[in-house]
């Protein structure tokens, strides 16, 4: 019978580098963070500021919050990609009263 090689010690593995921020100018003119969400990901309702429709799960869609802010859920929007790209071009979707 042969002999068994000893196990190699694995380096760790270095922590992935952050994804550059991606800023983006928003409708009411100040900078937003920008992050795409993949479909598979995607596993809750939400509703779009810009159609007021809903995002179902298993959609892919972007995640934009005021530049400035850390990102908390209190500031964080789920939009639709498309109704983002066109965010110059529409108007308000909802009425406050």
């Amino acid at each position: 019978m042969g002999r068994r090689r000893a196990a190699r010690k694995r380096s760790p593995a270095a922590a992935p580098l952050p994804a550059p921020r991606r800023i983006e100018v928003g409708p009411d003119g100040y900078d937003y963070e920008v992050r795409p969400v993949a479909a598979a990901r995607a596993v809750k309702t939400y509703r779009c500021p810009g159609c007021d429709h809903e995002i179902r799960p298993n959609t892919a869609h972007l995640v934009v919050w005021p530049a400035e802010t850390s990102g908390d859920s209190d500031d964080r929007r789920h939009w639709h990609t498309p109704c983002w790209t066109h965010r110059a071009t529409r108007g308000p979707t909802r009425r406050w009263s």
